[in-house]
């Protein structure tokens, strides 16, 4: 079967966002009224799996061994059998 996921990658809330504090000063100085700014990395990517179980393990070792730092980055994916709407998110 196949499947598509999303994942979602940024840093942990204790670790430094130089370009979110970048965007939200210019967003201020442009006069938007913004309290918070925190950038992501969005991947979309279509695996093959035989389950979306086998999916989501596929999906969670892609961000462990590559997509995310574990030191400074948190991670959230959701996978789909194409086709269908149906999501499970990790943590």
């Amino acid at each position: 079967m196949n499947f598509s996921a999303k994942v979602v990658v940024g840093l942990r809330k204790d670790h430094r966002d130089p370009e979110s504090e970048t965007v939200k000063r210019t967003l201020q100085d442009l006069n938007f009224d913004v309290l918070d700014v925190r950038t992501r990395k969005i991947y979309e990517i279509s695996v093959a799996a035989e389950s979306k179980k086998e999916a989501e393990a596929t999906v969670r070792s892609m961000c462990t061994r590559l997509l995310a730092n574990p030191t400074k980055d948190e991670f959230e994916f959701e996978v789909e059998p194409v086709g269908n709407s149906s999501t499970t998110a990790e943590k």
